[in-house]
């Protein structure tokens, strides 16, 4: 496509093989495609315990594994383990969106994604929560590094998913995918708030 942006991913040599979390689809469409652009096969690993309620989990999931089965690349489900996220964001339940429960979160979950590249020979992961303008990136690439360190030998992939055109290509396969487009972060806690910047 003559739009579909090309944008240079800095990954160490030789790495081909990379762990992606994936938040949604609409987030994931145009991290998908850079990565392939660069000659990077990722493996999507779906883990949002935080999404409330469980059908929306489920929902989002479902449009996950059409993006993933479109393009046929691998899959891997995570545990659904909201009561176990609930507990980690005890105390943090009246943080404002972009707060210190939006870090715990990202923390939470990135942590298993390192795990689990750890575990699985992955040498790289990333996030697509890296993509979306209602987070805040800081707290993500904090997130990544943190969960990096605690397993030697993997590293995460620091990238600013918005610029160079991948903000217009994601909002393009959204149109293009008819994926479902949800209204708010996921957790309980931000649909009240709503997503306000």
């Amino acid at each position: 496509m003559k739009d579909r942006p090309i944008i240079q991913l800095h990954v160490p040599h030789g790495v081909t093989k990379v762990l992606l979390h994936a938040c949604c689809a609409p987030c994931s469409g145009a991290v998908v495609e850079c990565m392939l652009d660069n000659g990077l096969h990722p493996t999507v690993f779906y883990y949002n315990p935080n999404i409330y309620p469980r059908e929306e989990y489920e929902r989002r999931k479902a449009e996950s594994i059409r993006l993933v089965e479109s393009l046929q690349l691998p899959f891997v489900d995570g545990d659904y383990d909201y009561d176990g996220w609930r507990e980690q964001m005890i105390g943090l339940e009246k943080e404002p969106e972009r707060g210190r429960r939006c870090l715990s979160c990202f923390r939470m979950r990135l942590m298993a994604t390192a795990h689990y590249a750890h575990e699985n020979g992955f040498s790289v992961f990333a996030t697509t929560l890296a993509s979306s303008r209602w987070k805040n990136l800081q707290q993500i690439t904090e997130a990544g590094l943190y969960a990096a360190s605690l397993f030697p030998g993997v590293a995460f992939l620091t990238q600013n998913w918005r610029k160079g055109g991948l903000d217009k290509r994601r909002n393009e396969l959204i149109r293009e995918y008819r994926f479902y487009n949800q209204t708010y972060c996921g957790c309980e806690y931000s649909i009240r708030r709503g997503n306000e910047p």
